[in-house]
């Protein structure tokens, strides 16, 4: 299990996050929601190692993450494909895929064929630049790219941010074959209430650094409090 207990994060003298508490489990999706500018991607960026909590903690398997690098979660299994995608655009595809490998010791140094069944779309384009692919493309990459991670955690930061619905509803269903496997935990950001319904196994609802809401995904297609919290 990912555990977080009590965190604050804070960019300098502005605090982002008030005392968040939440957790993922292998074989489920945990949806963190919210409206532009509550902390999301901030909780993430802590969850991953880009940013230090000024107070609390993160455990993975009952062992905190204090201190650890990003590159070392990477090791230890938890894999980010951050808001944005930031894949490499001079690099192809396939050059794109194999940066996860830095992570990896050598006898992992391969592209698992199954990425490309998952994403047939990128073993047609090995070739091709990132920075040439259209932007659900691109997020096709870097969801591949992080699975090569072979993760136990897997954050989301967005992924159908900018998307044709087309590729949402793949993305959606990868997702969904990679949480009924059992053996990875999924955190998913998002600020669509409907994907997020269709796939949340648990759910917490951020608002101005704190959490407001949470509880079982099933309670999310029929809650008003959560479509009034994500209302823009």
């Amino acid at each position: 299990m990912l555990s977080v207990n009590q965190l604050d994060v804070a960019y300098g003298a502005s605090q982002a996050l008030y005392g968040v508490s939440m957790s993922a489990q292998p074989g489920k999706v945990t949806c963190v929601l919210g409206r532009n500018g509550v902390g999301k991607t901030t909780l993430m960026k802590s969850l991953s190692g880009h940013l230090e909590p000024r107070a609390g903690d993160i455990q993975w398997q009952g062992k905190s993450l204090k201190g650890m690098a990003p590159y070392d979660r990477a090791k230890q299994g938890i894999a980010y494909v951050p808001q944005g995608r930031d894949i490499f655009a001079q690099l192809t595809v396939e050059e794109n895929l194999q940066t996860a490998f830095s992570a990896l010791p050598k006898s992992q140094r391969f592209i698992d064929p199954e990425v490309y069944s998952l994403f047939p779309v990128l073993q047609k384009m090995l070739k091709r630049r990132g920075g040439d692919l259209s932007g659900g493309q691109q997020q096709q990459l870097a969801i591949a790219r992080a699975l090569l991670l072979r993760p136990k955690v897997l954050i989301l930061d967005e992924p159908t941010e900018g998307i044709q619905p087309s590729i949402i509803k793949d993305i959606g269903n990868v997702i969904k074959l990679l949480r009924d496997r059992g053996d990875m935990a999924i955190v998913l950001v998002e600020q669509y209430l409907d994907f997020a319904a269709e796939l949340a196994d648990e759910f917490v609802i951020l608002e101005r650094g704190r959490v407001v809401a949470s509880g079982e995904g099933a309670e999310l297609k029929s809650s008003e409090e959560a479509r009034r919290l994500l209302a823009i």
